[in-house]
């Protein structure tokens, strides 16, 4: 009965039946000694604590083996199934425990080839440059050997451009070097430049000169001039092909311009290439236009001994003088330039931002104090429109309805908010085949591919990093210039020479 009664039977039973168990237990500790008590405390301890990691370590193990045989397993089951399995297990995180962190050497592969390429060709032993003595005053012998040691950074630099390998003409009837510095990596000229275009420019770039002079022409300041030939002439009409301008340093990009004219199909500037004139100063690269004596300025018809005005400018606009071989009125005043140059010359000079033809008083923009219409107090004449000249506005004698570009000094630091959209006044048409360059997204890559046949520009301006920043500037003035069209419904045709 006493056993019986002291069992747990319900809630209160068992909490009686713990107390007094736990009170028999302390009178029995309380009859041993201190240390007999504290070595039974600390041996029941150590058997609880080794009962416990034993038991949770194999229940951990006993989880793992299901899993590792469920994964062997998968291989036997339906490929769906398996799929199934994989999506569930992508869910799952492992544990830093259950990780293995393989690494493999990558194996080396053999470059593709690519088919359509042309093997590049060894590289050939360099040739010594012969001292040609002190009459070529232009290169000296370090500049020929540096294209020596350039030459296989510039092919593969030229190879980006879709050039296959390396032709330089030899031009010994230039009485020049062996290698031209207008260089070509192809069989051909890009299409924009005629057979003339690179003959001339190679011409300037790389004939003997015998001399420079400083002429002074009917209706030009005062030019520096290179000959290469023997014949000694007191003006510049006896230069035929044979004579080049030398501008000054800072007019550098004349150069670009005149890849800019050949690229939008204009064909209205002179050839223009950089070359170094270290008789003239430090050898500073300066820009060389071809010298064309039959050049003249363009007058106002109503008063032939002056230049030609905007007043009079506007009114050729107006009444389209030569177009459709409609021959002009005279109370027109149409000069003997055609209805179509005007339009080319506008396209060209706004992405350019030439001022000093169309607009000479900085009336279209703001200038600033380096501008040239600063310097010489024509800033702010602006009132009186129709009585402003214009300048450099030249043809040819010998064609007199063709514009040509001369003088093509260009500004890439201009903003845009800062154009000078005066240059576009009265203007309802431009060529189709320059606003088609525009607008096809290519005049990057054909500028590219353009300028990089002159060497010592593309140096120059710092290689491809520098050029693509001029080009930045252009492609962004292009951007505005096709927005005008639109909005101001500018009609684009075809302009036939």
């Amino acid at each position: 009965m006493d056993t019986y009664s002291t069992r747990p039977g319900n809630v209160g039973d068992t909490l009686i039946y713990c107390s007094k168990s736990f009170l028999k237990v302390c009178n029995c500790f309380r009859r041993y000694s201190a240390f007999r008590t504290y070595l039974i405390i600390a041996i029941v301890c150590f058997v609880y604590l080794f009962f416990t990691v034993h038991v949770s370590h194999a229940s951990t193990h006993q989880d793992k083996r299901p899993n590792l045989w469920r994964s062997q397993s998968k291989t036997d089951q339906d490929p769906v199934d398996g799929v199934r399995d994989r999506e569930e297990n992508e869910s799952f995180i492992p544990t830093r425990s259950n990780v293995v962190y393989i690494t493999l050497k990558s194996k080396r592969h053999k470059p593709a080839v690519i088919r359509g390429t042309v093997r590049p060709k060894l590289r050939r032993k360099k040739v010594k440059v012969r001292n040609q003595g002190a009459q070529d005053g232009t290169q000296d012998e370090a500049n020929k050997v540096d294209w020596h040691k350039n030459a296989n950074i510039s092919e593969k630099s030229g190879k980006r451009f879709g050039y296959s390998e390396q032709f330089f003409s030899k031009i010994d009837r230039f009485g020049g070097s062996d290698y031209s510095a207008i260089r070509i990596y192809s069989q051909r000229a890009p299409p924009w430049f005629s057979n003339d275009d690179i003959a001339v420019m190679r011409f300037l770039a790389d004939s003997k000169i015998t001399h420079i002079e400083e002429v002074t022409n009917r209706g030009f300041s005062s030019l520096i001039l290179f000959k290469s030939v023997t014949n000694y002439t007191n003006n510049a009409d006896g230069c035929h092909k044979c004579c080049g301008v030398v501008k000054p340093p800072l007019d550098m990009s004349e150069v670009f311009a005149y890849h800019l004219d050949r690229v939008l199909g204009l064909n209205r500037t002179l050839p223009t290439v950089s070359r170094r004139f270290h008789s003239l100063g430090d050898g500073q690269l300066c820009p060389v236009v071809l010298w064309d004596s039959s050049i003249s300025p363009v007058v106002d018809p109503d008063q032939p001994s002056e230049r030609l005005t905007w007043g009079s400018y506007q009114a050729s606009l107006k009444y389209k003088c030569w177009h459709r071989g409609v021959i002009p009125k005279p109370e027109w005043s149409c000069t003997s330039i055609h209805h179509h140059e005007w339009s080319k010359l506008v396209v060209f000079d706004f992405l350019l931002q030439i001022y000093e033809r169309l607009d000479i008083k900085c009336c279209g923009f703001k200038p600033r104090p380096e501008d040239t219409c600063v310097e010489l107090g024509h800033h702010g004449e602006c009132r009186d429109k129709d009585s402003t000249e214009l300048t450099h506005i030249v043809h040819c004698r010998r064609d007199l309805h063709h514009l040509v570009f001369f003088n093509n000094k260009g500004y890439f630091d201009r903003d845009e908010e800062n154009l000078d959209f005066r240059l576009l006044e009265g203007i309802k048409e431009l060529p189709d085949q320059s606003v088609s360059v525009l607008r096809s997204q290519r005049l990057r890559e054909k500028l590219l591919q353009s300028l990089f046949l002159d060497q010592q520009y593309w140096e120059s301006q710092g290689g491809r990093q520098g050029i693509e920043k001029l080009i930045d500037v252009i492609e962004g003035r292009a951007k505005v210039l096709l927005t005008y069209i639109n909005a101001h419904g500018i009609k684009v045709v075809p302009m036939d020479s």
